[in-house]
């Protein structure tokens, strides 16, 4: 069983090429072209991340992001969120990237299996990055006017947040 395990991957990619060889698709240059794509969108948003967890890390060295979690951590404390994890509360709606990087910073300073650490691994799961997803499909569509569509997303931001919250508690007993 371990082996399978250990070889599921390289089997999937495997029964990617070979299908992709059966259909007669240039699999290599597929994937050339891929990687090509996948590297000009690293480079569009490289500057976006870096200036989110450049405000982030500015937010919390100057203690004003402990200072909205020391604000902010009644309500949350009532919740079930831990406090600590108010960076990745603000930074989550408006990017997955900048969040990713909250995340992973919350998870090694907490460890991966401390509550705010699963808290968050679990937020980061379930919620969206709702901006960033409403100006992708809105533009797509050719919507302007939003009205009630952010409201409701970031209503259901929140109730990923709670129910993260509740999971990792349900689950760990804690």
């Amino acid at each position: 069983m371990d082996l399978l395990l250990t070889m599921l991957v390289p089997l999937i990619l495997a029964a990617v090429a070979l299908w992709g060889t059966a259909r007669r698709v240039d699999v290599y240059d597929a994937l050339v072209t891929g990687a090509g794509e996948g590297l000009g969108v690293l480079i569009k948003i490289v500057p976006a991340l870096v200036g989110l967890l450049t405000a982030v890390y500015m937010l919390r060295a100057s203690g004003a992001l402990e200072l909205a979690a020391q604000g902010m951590a009644p309500v949350l404390r009532l919740l079930g969120i831990p406090p600590e994890t108010v960076g990745l509360l603000l930074i989550r709606p408006v990017s997955g990237s900048a969040a990713l990087g909250v995340g992973a910073e919350l998870i090694s300073t907490y460890g991966p299996d401390s509550t705010v650490g699963r808290t968050a691994a679990v937020m980061l799961g379930s919620t969206e990055t709702t901006f960033y997803t409403i100006a992708v499909y809105f533009g797509a569509a050719g919507i302007v006017k939003t009205r009630h569509a952010i409201p409701a997303a970031l209503c259901a931001d929140l109730a990923g947040f709670v129910a993260a919250a509740w999971a990792v508690r349900v689950c760990f007993g804690i």
